[in-house]
């Protein structure tokens, strides 16, 4: 038996559509390695909710934050879109980076093994704090 990488056992969870304002790239580590710091620049870190969202399908992944009220995405350059609610199973990494974003691919394997994964959302990366990550996989209702 394998050990896991996720800090306790996965759980459901429900979440509603949220508005981001979001930057893509390819799905590929040295452009997500790229957007997050440009991005992060772009919109500040101070009092934003942070998620990453990665569309197997298209092979696109994107930076994201809610939109708050002041906010004006296209002054940012940024296109504005939706992160998809629904139906997650969820699974918390914890770690200091760079060695938390190493977990990210395993954790994320870990949870599409545990249900049948709903590939019609893509899976999400939510960062509750730098040395603490939130992975949610798109599954059915139960």
């Amino acid at each position: 038996m394998t050990t896991s990488v996720l800090q306790a056992p996965p759980t459901r969870i429900h979440r509603p559509d949220v508005t981001v304002m979001e930057q893509a790239t390819a799905d590929e580590l040295p452009e997500i390695q790229k957007l997050w710091p440009a991005f992060e620049r772009l919109v500040g870190l101070r009092g934003r909710k942070m998620y990453g969202r990665a569309d197997v399908e298209a092979g696109t992944y994107t930076a994201c934050t809610p939109v708050k009220d002041d906010d004006r995405p296209e002054a940012f350059g940024l296109a504005t879109g939706v992160l998809a609610g629904g139906w997650y199973l969820r699974g918390t990494l914890t770690g200091e980076p760079p060695a938390i974003f190493e977990k990210i691919g395993p954790g994320m394997a870990e949870l599409e093994g545990a249900e049948p994964v709903d590939h019609g959302r893509p899976l999400v990366e939510f960062y509750r704090r730098n040395d603490v990550i939130e992975l949610w996989v798109p599954v059915f209702p139960a």
